[in-house]
């Protein structure tokens, strides 16, 4: 894969893309020496950077932090960020007129060392089964490495105490139907390989990597959202779509996310 090509995959992308990262911070994964080399998180927007390109100052920003971040509002500055290096785009979960309130609470199914596919579907198919029971709109992502996530898009007001809680209380609930695939230890040497269902990333600037965004591994692969009915295709992967390839399953099959964007709710009490 080379630099024009992720430069133009990055062009073609951007108007599906940019929905889901404008008027937010973007935290950048770059790797400016190439997908092999080790790569490094890049915050800060750099002086060079050109006029047009967005951006947002962070009032609570103390000394040493990230004092003004890359805001993507238009499909040029992700052409921008890949010719900068950056092969992960991180959106943060809140929008920069409101840095502590997210709209969109989490979940991080984080498999472990002996956690196989089969046993991450099940997660996700469980946690499918209770979001509908709930009622509530969400939409699952494979990641391009290995694990899956799921984006519940939320109305204003909520603090990332609020998302948290109630995203633990959800998946500890579905981990009890499956105790045998899940650890709650927090240090990955303590979970026995076994699959976390991470609830701390509902956290100020804590990011997932954003839909459509690549990864750095070979091939190429991108994190691409999902219909929840393509949980049961058995030819899914978590890498299964490159670069190369997941523009034509966005010319054939859409957007599955766009139903999130607007679709802003509250959260169910979980008894």
């Amino acid at each position: 894969m080379t630099k024009r090509e992720l430069l133009a995959y990055a062009a073609r992308v951007a108007p599906v893309a940019v929905p889901y990262l404008e008027g937010r911070a973007l935290n950048l994964h770059r790797y400016p020496d190439g997908a092999d080399s080790k790569g490094f998180w890049h915050k800060q927007r750099p002086a060079h950077a050109p006029d047009w390109l967005g951006e947002w100052d962070n009032p609570e920003a103390d000394d040493g932090e990230t004092t003004t971040y890359v805001v993507a509002d238009e499909p040029a500055a992700l052409v921008w960020a890949a010719n900068f290096g950056a092969l992960e785009w991180h959106p943060w979960t809140s929008r920069i007129e409101a840095p502590r309130e997210p709209t969109y609470a989490l979940i991080d199914l984080d498999p472990g060392e002996r956690t196989t596919w089969d046993d991450l579907l099940v997660l996700a198919r469980l946690h499918r089964t209770a979001l509908d029971h709930l009622g509530v709109t969400a939409r699952p992502k494979v990641t391009g490495r290995r694990g899956i996530q799921i984006w519940i898009p939320v109305v204003p007001g909520y603090s990332f105490d609020d998302t948290r809680v109630w995203v633990e209380k959800l998946s500890k609930t579905i981990g009890q139907v499956v105790p045998e695939l899940v650890s709650w230890k927090w240090e990955v040497k303590e979970r026995k390989g076994l699959a976390r269902l991470d609830y701390t990333q509902n956290a100020i600037n804590k990011t997932l990597v954003g839909p459509y965004s690549p990864r750095p591994a070979p091939g190429a692969p991108v994190s691409v959202p999902l219909t929840w009915d393509e949980l049961d295709d058995p030819d899914l992967r978590p890498d299964r779509w490159t670069v190369r390839s997941v523009l034509d399953r966005l010319e054939t099959k859409g957007d599955p996310f766009r139903v999130l964007l607007g679709a802003a709710q509250e959260l169910p009490e979980i008894s």
